[in-house]
Order: structure tokens, then sequence, then C-alpha cells
């Protein structure tokens, strides 16, 4: 005997379906006109996110530091005075041989020649640099840190749109199943299929809610709000391309810019000026000298009449020339050029780094891309599948699985797609930090993709 099936869904209620995961999709979040873009809420988290915020105090420190050397290249000028109270014990008690003694003196000092003074300016000067490159690490992680927290809680919310649909359509097929077995056109098994793949969205619902709620509060956390509300992608969307297709102006870019290469190049230029100045023990140094003391007797003293004062002033010159210093000049060189060796080797060890992750993101992002393409060419594919799916279930040559698994593939899909979309993006940001180029400029052009 020949087994009739019901027709799964009538149009009308596969449009409120389609309409459903709209809808869904696009109450996952409040609405457009409520929700923040990616970068309001980078200047959100820019202003309040306590690693930038120290990144920032240390770069404010670094650049005080480094006007700090000055001191080594400009004159010292010192000031000071005294009071003395002198007693004598002298023979004749009929006279006073007690007095006082004021006294006031002003001293300066400019070095002419010390090479070391010089070499210590010149390293407080690479201090600008170290502080700018650990700016820019900091903003760049910043860039990323807030980008990943806002596509996670898209992709998030994505997946708990996706899984809700998938399980209002199970509950679909499910009542289906249930109204052919009570008229006799379709077996208990039907049922029994259609039941467990419920329960199993049931369990998806609830894992993908528990991740959409702690992926909120991740980027709650970062951009100081409560509640933040990212603004989703406009669908459909054209992705931006890589600007250089050639991986080596990237990997160029990348040993120039990159914020660790930076850092490791002044390392190795303040441990080579280090040498110098080691070396500079050898050599003699020359200072320019001038006091000025004024001593006042108000009193007198036993050779001195009362209000008695006298001022003195001096200029000179102050040679030093280094003779021995029990092998300490030589050992500290020694010390220094393999300081220098290792800044070397540190230098190369970061450019290595940095010219692997470059390489690694940009065949990330190609490769990202190229998922892009794949899925979308497979959710219109699972489409086509789930359709003549429904349509052999009705005729009776598909049967109750069928449907359910086109209906889970299509779904998954969808999920996928998302997601590759949302890393790609990502990606391009994660390429440009990688080089070193990444700036908060470069979220512009991932806002213009959001819904408006």
């Amino acid at each position: 005997m020949t087994m009739h099936r019901f027709p799964l869904a009538s149009p009308a209620l596969a449009l409120a379906m389609s309409l459903g995961m709209s809808l869904g999709l696009s109450l996952a979040f409040t609405g457009a006109a409520q929700a923040q873009s990616l970068v309001e809420l980078f200047d959100a988290a820019r202003a309040t996110d306590s690693t930038y915020q120290s990144a920032k105090a240390q770069y404010d420190a670094n650049l005080a530091k480094a006007d700090q050397a000055k001191a080594y290249i400009l004159p010292t000028v010192g000031a000071s005075a005294g009071l003395t109270r002198t007693m004598v014990d002298g023979s004749n008690p009929s006279v006073d041989s007690n007095y006082t003694t004021q006294t006031a003196t002003i001293s300066g000092s400019q070095p002419l020649y010390r090479p070391a003074n010089r070499i210590n300016y010149q390293q407080g000067l690479k201090l600008v640099d170290v502080a700018e490159a650990q700016l820019a690490a900091a903003e760049q992680d910043l860039v990323v840190r807030v980008a990943q927290a806002y596509f996670d809680v898209l992709g998030a919310g994505d997946t708990l749109a996706f899984v809700r649909a998938q399980k209002t359509a199970v509950a679909e097929q499910l009542a289906s199943a249930k109204r052919n077995f009570e008229v006799g056109t379709a077996t208990i098994t039907d049922t029994r299929e259609a039941q467990a793949q419920f329960d199993l969205v049931r369990a998806q619902e609830i894992a993908a809610d528990n991740d959409l709620l702690v992926k909120k509060l991740a980027l709650d956390t970062l951009v100081s709000r409560v509640n933040a509300q990212p603004t989703p992608l406009a669908l459909p969307v054209v992705l931006p391309t890589v600007q250089a297709a050639d991986i080596s102006t990237w990997v160029q870019q990348a040993e120039s810019l990159q914020p660790n290469v930076v850092q490791a190049k002044v390392a190795l230029d303040v441990a080579r000026l280090e040498t110098q100045k080691a070396k500079a023990g050898n050599l003699p140094t020359l200072d320019l000298t001038a006091g000025y003391n004024v001593n006042r007797y108000p009193n007198g003293t036993t050779s001195l009449p009362n209000n008695s004062r006298n001022n003195g002033g001096s200029i000179g010159l102050s040679l030093n020339i280094p003779l021995f210093a029990g092998f300490s000049i030589q050992n500290r060189i020694r010390e220094t050029l393999s300081l220098e060796d290792k800044a070397q080797a540190d230098l190369d060890a970061a450019r290595r780094a940095v010219t692997q992750a470059t390489r690694a993101a940009f065949y990330g992002v190609l490769s990202g891309a190229g998922q892009v393409n794949a899925l979308e060419a497979a959710e219109a594919s699972s489409q086509i599948a789930l359709d003549a799916n429904k349509l052999g279930y009705q005729v009776g040559v598909r049967i109750n699985i069928d449907v359910l698994n086109s209906q889970s593939q299509l779904f998954q899909t969808k999920r996928d797609l998302a997601q590759a979309r949302y890393n790609v993006l990502l990606g391009g940001l994660k390429l440009r930090q990688a080089s070193g180029s990444l700036k908060p400029e470069d979220l512009l052009a991932v806002n213009a993709l959001l819904v408006r």
C-alpha cells in the first residue's frame, strides 16, 4: 500500500518561518537606532580601559624620563649657607674670644668634555621612541580586543537566532509527524526522530543563550557600559579585500613598523651606546667650575673688627684623568659587547616572529574570504536541498530524518557563514596589527558595513 504524506508546511507557514528567522536576527540586539557602532564602543573603551590607560600613563612617564636626560649636558648650580659659633678658650678672660661666622656660597659646574654624559643624553632620547612604540602597541591591542569582543557578541547573537529559527522549523516538523502518525500515514519513527531533533535543538538554544550572555558581559566590561548593543552587519554585505595582494609588502612593512620590532631596534641602539659609554671610561673629563663665597663675622673675631666681611670668587677648569680602576672598565666593555650581541639576537627574533605572524594573518584573511564565498554557495545549495527533501517527503520518496538533516545542515551553514564574515573583518584588523600599520581609523571601514 502506498503511504501518502501530508505537506510539511504551507506556503504561508514557510513565509512565516522565514520572517520569524529574520525577526529573530533583528531582535537579537535592541535595534539599530539604539545600538552602538564599533567606533562608538572603541571610543568608550579607550577612555576607560585599564590596560590602555596604564600604557598611556607609562607613555607620559617615559616622556618625562626622557626629558631628564638633558641634565647630563646642562650645568649644575647649587647654593649653601651656614652659621657657625666659635668659642675660643683664651688665657685672658677679659677678652671675648667667642665669635659667630655666617657663610653663603653659590657654585656651578658645566661639563665641557664628558663623553659618558653625552651618551647618557642620547640614550635618554631613545626612551621617546620606546614610549611611542609601547603606546602604539597598546592602542593596536585595544582595537583588536574591542573588535574581537564586538564580533563575539554579534556571532553569539546570530547563533542564538539561527538555533531558535531551527527550533521553530523542527517544532513544525514534529507537529507534522505527529499528525501523520495519528491519521496513519506515517510511522512512530518519524515522530521520535523529530522529537529527538527538537530536544537536541533545545539544548543548543540553552547553550547559545548562555554563550551570548557571557560574550555580552565581556563586551560590557571592556567598554565600561551596561548592556552594550553592537550594531549588526548590513546584509547582504561586500567584505573588503586585502589592500596589498603581495605578501612581501606586508612583511616589509612589519619589519619596519611593528612596535615589537621598533622596540627591539631601540634596544639595540641603546646597547651600542652603552658600549660606547663603557669605552668612555678610559677617557679624561673636563669641567668648567665657578663659585662665589661670602663670609661675615657680625661680632668680629680675635683678629678682625666687628661686622667684618670677606667675599671671594673662583673660576677654573677641572680635569680628571683615569689611570687604573682595577680592570673594571675593561670588564664592563666585555659585558656591554655581550649585551649588544644579545640585543641583536633579540631584534632578529622579533623580526622573525612578526614575519611569521604577518604571513599567518595574511593567509588567514585570504582563506577566510574563500570560506565566505564557499559558504555562500553552500547556503544556496543547502536551501535547494532542503526544498527538495521537503518535496520528496510530501510525495513519499524521502523520510522525516532527511528533512531534519537538511534543516540542520542549512542552519549550520548559516551560522558558519555569519561567523566566517566576522572572522574576515577581524582578520583584516589583525593583519594590520601584525604589520604594525593598524590605527583606530581603520575601524571606520568596518563601521561602514554596519546597519545604519
